[in-house]
């Protein structure tokens, strides 16, 4: 008989801040569509922003569990239940210290106290959703008695599942199986689950041996210090198997999807990298030109790795026409196109023409075109250099002033006829908005950054 392995991915939980709303929204997505069983979200910092990010994300996530970490207060633990109000499948995620030094001074409680604060945490947590888990941050560090005796008070007041996270990363993977499997003996009601770090090079075998021992939930991510997704599921894939076990992910699509998740984290608009990894990494040849076909880029960009929809890839091309029109397309631009057309959110303004107009005996003059709900907008303006008239002209049809926080310009590839990247901050309301545009014109990358 075989046994399901349930696989939570931290990738967005622990990003730490390095990644814009659009890239989590956009890993959220990715991951749904691999199939793993719960994305971790982190504890509610924002109220409104963290709101608004967990009712994007669950307007499209219905089969993964949304899980939101909790337990540094009790408040912290209303905001994930009332956060989470509307979600198809809610968790809220009690993340304690658990060892005697974390208790003391992480949260300021003693053994009998913690005892307390995990009844009342899981209990309010029981009020808003049905799916509670305790996650025991430090576990391996923990006094073993009394990591049993909080798995099961934990469990008393509602907690579905007990994790034991081996967050120090001190034991072998025999000895943590160990553990997991005493826990999960001690609390049979509920389900137990794993954290394993890679750090000490490990975490796939702890993980495995822990699942054998017991443990039905394991906890992974796309680069980070949690167990690496790929590794696991891959080692699944491959023993599963033998010895009974299995788990949901989608395997034909594990590595393209675990790449362009990568992609995203490694080339954060926070970060200002702009070179793709996957171009270099898949080791593929493209070599494209203003004469290949719709097909013809549809298979390099199969080749590469990507599953785009029908719309997405009909903006690569679009995309692709522009820039091979000046200079023919590798893997890195092909790439590049991908990541600033087909990761986007839909497009309001639609780029039609621009025509600028520089040189040090005149002012610099922008005059462009843009189109919105099918009717043609045109923007003319003056400045003193060519880049500032082409905000200030697109500014004339937008009807709005943006103050302009951060501007930088980029290669994208080598030569003459290198890609550029332009990254834009623009600052209204007291709020901060980026964005990314590519092309071999740097004034058009710049335009494209700014729409």
């Amino acid at each position: 008989m075989v046994r399901r392995v349930y696989i939570s991915d931290t990738t967005v939980a622990n990003e730490k801040g390095r990644l814009s709303f659009r890239e989590k929204t956009e890993i959220c997505r990715s991951l749904e569509k691999l199939g793993v069983d719960a994305i971790e979200l982190g504890e509610i910092k924002d109220e409104k922003s963290d709101s608004l990010f967990v009712r994007t994300v669950s307007s499209f996530v219905k089969n993964a569990v949304i899980s939101v970490a909790a337990g540094s207060s009790p408040r912290s633990v209303e905001l994930a239940g009332e956060i989470l109000k509307g979600t198809a499948r809610p968790r809220i995620r009690i993340e304690l210290s658990l060892s005697v030094s974390g208790m003391e001074y992480i949260h300021g409680k003693k053994a009998p106290a913690m005892l307390s604060y995990i009844g009342e945490c899981v209990r309010t947590a029981r009020g808003y959703v049905p799916d509670v888990e305790l996650c025991a941050l430090d576990a391996t560090r923990a006094d073993r008695e009394f990591l049993i005796e909080a798995a099961k008070t934990a469990v008393r007041e509602g907690a579905g599942i007990v994790t034991v996270c081996d967050s120090a990363t001190v034991f072998m993977p025999d000895d943590l199986a160990s553990l997991v499997g005493e826990v999960a003996d001690a609390v049979p009601e509920a389900v137990t689950g794993v954290r394993t770090e890679e750090q000490g090079g490990l975490a796939s075998a702890s993980a495995v041996m822990s699942v054998r021992a017991g443990a039905s939930w394991v906890k992974s991510s796309v680069g980070g210090e949690a167990m690496s997704l790929s590794s696991f599921a891959g080692m699944l894939h491959d023993t599963g198997i033998n010895y009974g076990l299995s788990c949901g992910i989608k395997n034909t699509e594990l590595s393209r999807t675990v790449k362009q998740i990568g992609w995203i984290a490694d080339n954060s608009e926070n970060a200002l990298g702009v070179i793709p990894v996957g171009a270099e990494a898949s080791g593929e040849e493209v070599h494209l030109d203003v004469n290949d076909t719709l097909s013809s880029v549809k298979d390099a960009v199969v080749r590469l790795g990507y599953d785009l929809s029908e719309e997405d890839m009909l903006r690569v091309y679009e995309q692709f026409q522009r820039v091979s029109a000046h200079k023919d397309v590798g893997a890195k631009e092909l790439e590049a196109i991908i990541s600033t057309s087909a990761l986007q959110v839909p497009e309001t303004y639609r780029l039609e023409s621009y025509v600028i107009n520089n040189g040090n005996m005149m002012s610099s003059s922008a005059q462009i075109s843009m189109k919105r709900d099918g009717e043609t907008l045109r923007g003319l303006a003056l400045a003193g250099g060519p880049i500032d008239a082409a905000f200030l002209a697109m500014e004339e049809i937008l009807g709005h002033h943006y103050e302009l926080d951060d501007f930088q310009i980029q290669a994208v590839t080598e030569g003459k006829e290198a890609m550029g990247s332009a990254f834009i901050k623009l600052r209204h309301g007291g709020k901060l908005y980026s964005g990314n545009g590519i092309s071999t014109d740097i004034i058009g990358a710049s335009i494209r950054a700014y729409i």
